[in-house]
């Protein structure tokens, strides 16, 4: 399956998603789905997706842009509904 990842990675022009970055996003998604609402999850992996792709445009390290946007959904998930065991990092 990752294998697909990395043909839409490429065909799109964009870097490959790193087993780590696959993690926490999926990580992410399924607590925005449990957590806030479950249509909303891949729309905010599409909005992360976005962010890292602005803050890598203006010079950030990849590694870093990436965090941060998942730091940033992730705090505005409800507490009591993160799902245990799913630190992203």
């Amino acid at each position: 399956m990752n294998d697909w990842l990395d043909e839409l990675a490429d065909a799109l022009g964009v870097p490959r998603i790193t087993p780590d970055e696959l993690g926490a996003m999926l990580k992410t998604a399924r607590d925005v789905a449990h957590g806030v609402e479950r249509r909303f999850a891949p729309v905010s992996a599409f909005l992360i997706g976005t962010a890292v792709g602005r803050r890598t445009a203006d010079g950030e390290d990849r590694a870093e842009a990436f965090g941060a946007a998942i730091a940033e959904a992730r705090r505005l998930i409800p507490e009591d509904d993160v799902v245990e065991g799913t630190d992203a990092g």
